[in-house]
């Protein structure tokens, strides 16, 4: 490629992947509506506001893929989810369709599927179970890449991101984790693979815990070389067991189950 875009560059795993992602295209063009640090080796930054249409369109002009993290990344205000993750993909499916449509990695998330209980797999195909209005907005812009895809053949790689960090920080995590370097890997087959299409990825590392089967998937040739179990022993040592009847003990989506509604009312 050569210029990937990379939205959300400001976040946590937007940080990670600067350097991850910086040998896929001679330019990387990062952004984020947060200021940027200075631009390293061969990226440009560009601050932009998701829910600005013109600022995105100018911000995909070029771009030959696009790595979409940004938008709101927790519960908040629906004003502020609609105006990043449901104005502001519009404003990006819009562009890209403007601008020969670069494939595209859109960062979802495992809370479509939060009210599911812990002790049952999931394929990619079960009906969404959103626990909060953030994977609300994260079920629109599954749907929103599907019709993108089906009417106008933008491709699209749906990723349902499990916790993506450096290492899982509670016990939940052992199931959901994805380390940087398989995310990063991911990332790699997404934009290397001939034929794309639509399809919906569980982002998660090769954990012996895993909730989610990625069978679907094989054809991109992706494979997770992390496992959360070498970190099992240190998490039981330094956190206790939650009570089994805890939300985060029972539902996929642990405490995001029980976020409560937020309103600029106060109501």
């Amino acid at each position: 490629m050569k210029r990937l875009l990379i939205t959300g560059a400001a976040g946590g795993v937007g940080r990670a992947m600067r350097t991850r992602l910086a040998h896929l295209a001679k330019t990387i063009r990062i952004s984020d509506v947060a200021p940027l640090s200075e631009a390293a080796g061969n990226e440009e930054c560009v601050q932009c506001d998701l829910g600005d249409a013109g600022a995105v369109d100018a911000l995909v002009a070029g771009c030959d893929g696009i790595v979409h993290l940004g938008g709101i990344s927790l519960e908040d205000t629906f004003e502020k989810i609609n105006n990043a993750n449901i104005v502001g993909l519009y404003n990006l499916y819009e562009a890209a369709r403007a601008h020969g449509m670069p494939r595209i990695l859109f960062a979802s998330s495992n809370h479509v599927v939060g009210y599911y209980r812990q002790d049952e797999y999931l394929a990619p195909d079960v009906r969404l179970r959103p626990d909060t209005l953030y994977s609300v907005s994260k079920c629109f812009g599954e749907a929103l890449a599907t019709m993108y895809h089906d009417k106008f053949g933008q491709e699209t790689a749906v990723v349902r991101i499990g916790s993506c960090f450096e290492k899982p920080t509670d016990h939940r995590m052992l199931a959901t984790w994805l380390s940087y370097d398989d995310f990063a890997g991911l990332v790699e087959r997404v934009f290397a693979v001939p034929r794309l299409g639509c399809p919906i990825i569980w982002g998660v590392s090769a954990n012996d815990a895993a909730w989610w089967d990625n069978s679907t998937v094989r054809y991109l040739g992706w494979t997770p070389k992390d496992n959360s179990a070498k970190f099992r022993a240190e998490l039981e040592q330094s956190l206790e067991l939650p009570d089994p009847g805890a939300p985060q003990a029972i539902w996929q989506g642990g405490l995001h189950t029980q976020e409560p509604i937020k309103r600029t009312d106060k109501s």
